[in-house]
């Protein structure tokens, strides 16, 4: 399976991956007592009016759909949930239709496999990986988008954001969820009890997490029960160590994974899952841990938390939300530090794709290709929408407003998570693939030829299949 991301010259990419940490290094410093939106209360207060389409200014034309039902179905929770539910309101208040949510499990497509094969589709699949959307594709399960929805996917987002739901020159899918994945949140208190300060490199990092380390605190937060964070710690690595022409030839298995750079980058990662007491728990408790656990256990606890730093994108900031910590006091933030010449920066994203053909669900990807839906999770915090057309202010602090910033000037010239650019069983699968060979590692990172082996084996299949 080929990714529809076009092969960029390193030399672009770097201007962007600048613009992106400068962005973000920026904000952090600056921003000094703003908090994240996001909060039970903020999002109670905000409500779903705030994101209308009236009162925002929008003026996206939805039908209207009394009496009609539509299901969406997504694997998020949590508070990812609850926010995407006001989301669907507002769509209901606009229409009068009914939106039943689905809850569905990873991966997204086994669970989409079931539902089809009982005759009882949702209408539309909010699908996290590229991958899944050639799937969904192949599988005659997905339905192009009509006039509507194209017409708002045109006027919103750039070609790069657009190719990504394409599939042989059709559109699918709707980005409506982008995340920044290149970045480090880290507990100020701890920073400031330790005497460390935010890396710009690799060799800083692993120095400022001994000093929180020697301070008493373990340093890293790592959600090991979650496959897709160790993916991402390794793409990070990986970008920024091989470069973007090795990090695109990769995604697309054109190179194996038993290649020399893929070498080089497991022994950096293995730094940091090897070293005694780096990680908050050890590789047992990490792989117990899922994300919102692994960020909370990292903002909670006073000035003895369960650690001083956790690694992942700006849906961070919607965790931190749900204890006491504040964003931009108690919570700053700092881009993954450079392994190689630059800070890498890897994106990703959750698409809309009707998997019927109903007036409802053609409805609900003109709504979420349009700035009246992103604008309500925008307000609530823990979201990056690649809606240019999304107005900065409904952003609830300077650290979301300039990841988005920069993520909007980035345009086409973007790397796409490269597990999410692959076949949903190597990239995508709980306890399979590139998830499950990861977590091996995490358990023994001096296996690093042993988990290059698990590697290529399992892509191999995959890609062949």
């Amino acid at each position: 399976m080929r990714s529809t991301l076009r092969t960029r010259r390193a030399t672009h990419h770097r201007r962007t991956t600048a613009k992106i940490a400068a962005a973000v290094v920026a904000s952090a410093l600056a921003l000094t007592v703003t908090a994240c939106g996001g909060g039970d209360d903020d999002n109670d207060k905000d409500g779903g009016d705030k994101g209308s389409g009236k009162e925002s200014g929008a003026a996206v034309q939805l039908p209207k759909l009394d009496g009609q039902t539509v299901s969406v179905a997504a694997v998020w929770g949590g508070s990812e949930r609850k926010v995407f539910l006001k989301v669907l309101d507002e769509f209901e208040k606009r229409t009068g239709a009914k939106v039943t949510f689905v809850p569905a499990q990873d991966p997204i497509i086994s669970f989409l496999e079931s539902k089809v094969a009982g005759g009882q589709p949702p209408d539309v699949a909010m699908l996290p990986q590229v991958g899944a959307i050639k799937q969904a594709v192949a599988n005659k399960w997905a339905k192009p988008v009509g006039p509507a929805a194209q017409k708002e996917i045109d006027k919103n987002y750039a070609k790069g954001w657009q190719d990504l739901g394409t599939v042989d020159g059709k559109q699918y899918g709707v980005y409506f969820k982008a995340a920044n994945k290149s970045l480090v949140w880290y507990n100020t208190q701890v920073f400031d009890n330790a005497g460390a300060k935010p890396a710009k490199t690799w060799n800083d990092f692993m120095k400022t997490a001994q000093t929180v380390y020697d301070s008493g605190v373990p340093p890293i937060s790592v959600a090991g029960a979650d496959g897709w964070t160790l993916t991402d710690w390794f793409e990070n690595i990986y970008l920024s160590q091989a470069g973007p022409e090795k990090y695109d030839k990769l995604a697309k298995h054109e190179i194996k994974w038993t290649d020399p750079s893929v070498k080089k980058a497991l022994i950096t990662l293995g730094q940091v899952f090897g070293t005694k007491g780096f990680v908050a728990g050890g590789a047992d408790g990490a792989l117990q841990t899922e994300f919102p656990v692994s960020v909370k256990q990292t903002f909670t606890g006073g000035d003895q938390p369960k650690a001083g730093m956790v690694f992942e994108g700006d849906m961070v900031s919607l965790p931190i939300s749900e204890t006491k910590a504040k964003v931009g006091t108690d919570a700053k933030v700092f881009p993954f530090p450079a392994v190689g010449a630059e800070s890498p920066a890897v994106v990703g994203g959750d698409a809309a794709v009707a998997l019927k053909d109903s007036k409802g669900a053609q409805a609900l990807l003109t709504y979420l290709a349009s700035p009246d839906s992103a604008k309500i999770w925008a307000e609530a915090g823990g979201f990056v929408s690649p809606n240019k057309s999304l107005d900065m202010t409904a952003y609830p602090n300077d650290v979301q407003r300039s990841i988005a910033k920069a993520l909007i000037a980035a345009g086409d010239d973007i790397r796409f998570d490269m597990s999410d650019q692959a076949p949903q069983a190597f990239g995508g699968t709980p306890g399979k693939g590139e998830w499950k060979a990861l977590q091996d590692f995490l358990k023994n990172p001096k296996d690093v030829a042993g988990t290059q082996k698990a590697l290529e084996t399992a892509a191999a299949k995959a890609y062949k299949d």
